[in-house]
């Protein structure tokens, strides 16, 4: 009991490792950038906003790096090993709901198409950097799903129910309230968590597949 209650806290660690990944950008955004460029991030030049997205992005890569790397060494588990079980139809297409419902969520709640507004407001050069930031947040929280994911099937010894989700959700997702300074952003980006984990176990837990269809769910 104690072996599989050590292992598990193993995979929550790494969890929650990737969580404090992401809260790395909170200490650049919000207090060492704006004391270099002695503004606030909403008054920063496409410069300035580039530079941040940029050390972000190669900070969330060496973390996630580290992190990939500690759990084979030490939890020898590899993200990268696909499940051999084969899709089958009912599966792609819940993962298509998920998708579709999210997606029509962020569309009541942005006033129309995300990828559209920001383009719009932001100009070609920012938004492929903002894009390519997405690419790498979606990574962290990723492996925030995957790892607490897997800690709560030890502890737990169920393997259908998205606990994943459930620990993004808390996480990644409440976060939101912070950084966006929203209850409603927070809360519907806690649901789109739980809606990951959902389609995390839908895609037989396939990193190949779960990327791309988080990204697309998290980032149109």
């Amino acid at each position: 009991m104690k072996k599989t209650a050590g292992i598990g806290r193993r995979y929550m660690e790494l969890a929650l490792y990737a969580f404090a990944g992401l809260g790395i950008e909170m200490l650049y955004a919000f207090l060492i950038e704006p004391l270099l460029y002695g503004a606030a991030m909403d008054k920063w030049t496409v410069g300035q906003s580039i530079i941040h997205w940029t050390v972000t992005c190669i900070t969330w890569g060496i973390v996630t790096y580290l992190i990939v790397k500690e759990s084979k060494e030490k939890v020898g588990f590899d993200i990268l090993k696909a499940d051999t079980k084969k899709m089958k139809l009912w599966q792609w297409l819940l993962v298509v709901l998920c998708i579709a419902l999210l997606l029509y969520v962020k569309y009541m709640d942005w006033g129309g198409f995300k990828l559209v507004i920001e383009f719009q407001k932001m100009g070609l050069v920012k938004f492929i950097f903002q894009y390519i930031y997405y690419a790498f947040e979606t990574v962290l929280f990723m492996l925030i799903l995957i790892f607490g994911q897997k800690a709560c099937e030890v502890w737990f010894r169920k393997e259908k129910i998205p606990y994943g989700g459930i620990v993004v959700a808390l996480s990644w997702g409440l976060v939101h309230i912070l950084t966006k300074g929203s209850l409603v952003t927070g809360i519907l980006a806690a649901g789109a968590g739980f809606s990951f984990g959902v389609s995390y176990l839908l895609l037989n837990r396939d990193v190949r597949k779960v990327y791309p269809v988080l990204f697309i769910m998290f980032a149109l």
